[in-house]
């Protein structure tokens, strides 16, 4: 597929940070003296980085990419050394991202003995990296290396989450049924584990805030999105982020809620252009909801 990814120019590049913190999906961080891209699984090409480079270090580019491939991606960052290799690592594991961080794992124990650094410094810096999920996973007990700062804005870090649904409902307090972060359309990756052969919910902004029951009725057991066809800019990357979604993430079905007001009519139309440009079909659900809170239409289309 065709995507939009920050480009570095190692010459031009200062080390001074100024892009680190403005990278929303935290895929920058100085490694060595230079601004590196630990996981371009996580950049979605917006750009907020760039206007913070005082030197023209970064640039978009607009290339034809495959399929996410974490062992190609590690081949080309080996090179660049062992501390850029842990970053990535961390990266991965922080964001949920298990599928790949045991592939990135397997592949540098295959070619561990023409590694340039010892892959059990990694193992152990990976170690450290702040879901304990899968360590036992990783490697056995080493010396721990000092944790590196978490990059980007936290705001838009990616998390999934587990969710706690209690056997009764205390004080009628409802527990929340979101599942992973961030949720604006713009700021998702399409490729994170968690879009993966999912039962997708898109929904206009307005929509939770009218409806009373959004979480428990319509957004349990789905992965979300949010967006607002009125007043979003660069709409042109929904679309294309919608038929990744569904061609090369696999969602399984997508339900699309909007409000009955005449904006939200464009996302609808929207959405159904990406499905029929798409190669693969998928079931999709239309929920109309009222400015009062009703139900106004719910039906597969």
């Amino acid at each position: 597929m065709v995507r939009d990814i920050i480009k570095i120019d190692d010459d031009l590049c200062n080390g001074c940070g100024e892009c680190v913190p403005n990278c929303h999906e935290g895929a920058l961080q100085i490694i060595d003296g230079k601004v590196r891209m630990v996981s371009e699984l996580m950049c979605d090409g917006l750009g907020a980085c760039i206007g913070h480079c005082p030197v023209g270090a970064l640039t978009i580019e607009n290339r034809e990419c495959e399929a996410y491939d974490e062992v190609k991606t590690l081949q080309e960052m080996v090179s660049k050394g062992k501390n850029t290799v842990i970053a990535h690592l961390k990266h991965l594991k922080e964001h949920g991202e298990i599928k790949y961080l045991q592939e990135g794992i397997t592949f540098l124990t295959s070619i561990q003995a023409t590694l340039p650094f010892d892959l059990n410094e990694v193992k152990a810096a990976v170690h450290t990296a702040s879901n304990p999920k899968f360590v036992e996973k990783l490697t056995q007990p080493h010396t721990a290396q000092p944790k590196q700062e978490a990059c980007g804005c936290p705001g838009s870090k990616a998390q999934s989450f587990t969710v706690d649904i209690p056997a009764a409902t205390v004080q009628g307090t409802l527990s929340s049924q979101l599942t992973h972060w961030p949720v604006q359309l713009h700021l998702i990756n399409p490729a994170a584990q968690f879009f993966h052969g999912a039962d997708m919910l898109l929904a206009a902004d307005c929509v939770a805030f009218s409806l009373s029951g959004f979480h428990q009725n319509y957004l349990k057991g789905k992965t979300l999105a949010i967006a607002c066809p009125k007043l979003d800019a660069n709409q042109d990357i929904y679309k294309t982020k919608i038929k990744t979604l569904i061609d090369d993430t696999r969602i399984n079905t997508l339900t699309v809620m909007i409000m009955e007001v005449p904006c939200c009519g464009g996302f609808l139309r929207m959405v159904q252009s990406a499905i029929a440009e798409a190669t693969r079909k998928i079931p999709l659900k239309l929920v109309i909801v009222s400015t009062r809170g009703e139900i106004l239409k719910e039906d597969w289309i």
